[in-house]
């Protein structure tokens, strides 16, 4: 597959995706992609959240991939039951926040736990970090397992955002357009 063959829904963490991100960068330059807008970044409701991602699916015209990061992972996951049958493709998951174990993160972020441990419903790609801030590697290899997902050591990368330096990001388009070819 490639990327003009599918709806690419890009899921924000907490706070969203500011202009430098990684994925805002993306969805200015992925001809099919689009950041799934969330009603309060700061705030987040894990409901309003979830039903914001499932109705972003529904209404795609083409298979979708997911491209998730922090909160938007927990999103798209929680999310993955109500997803109408096939049309989810697969979902590139970056950097999952521990926000079972993160005492540092907002309550509103914490009120997503717990996060499902079931196998994925598509195939998924997890990119961890060895020194994010809000996981431990090995937190971010066992939900890889649990859900199926194929896990890319990232390094001491951080949090792949623009604070670890990760502004374009071109070794993550990269990692998707590998991810993307077998589907």
């Amino acid at each position: 597959m490639k990327t003009a063959d599918c709806d690419i829904l890009i899921l924000p963490g907490y706070a969203g995706s500011e202009e430098d991100h990684w994925q805002a960068r993306w969805a200015a330059r992925l001809k099919t992609a689009r950041i799934v807008a969330q009603d309060d970044w700061h705030r987040p409701d894990p409901e309003a959240w979830r039903k914001r991602v499932v109705e972003a699916v529904e209404v795609a015209t083409r298979p979708v991939i997911l491209i998730a990061h922090s909160l938007g992972v927990v999103a798209a996951v929680e999310a993955a039951p109500r997803f109408p049958a096939g049309v989810v493709r697969g979902a590139l998951l970056v950097a999952f926040p521990d926000i079972e174990a993160g005492a540092d993160l907002p309550e509103s972020v914490r009120a997503f736990a717990p996060v499902p441990r079931d196998p994925l419903p598509f195939p998924s790609l997890l990119v961890a970090s060895r020194t994010d801030p809000h996981c431990t590697y090995e937190r971010a290899e066992d939900y890889a397992y649990a859900w199926g997902s194929a896990l890319v050591d990232a390094g001491e990368a951080g949090h792949i955002n623009v604070a670890s330096g990760h502004g374009p990001w071109p070794e993550g388009l990269m990692r998707l357009a590998g991810f993307l070819a077998p589907l």
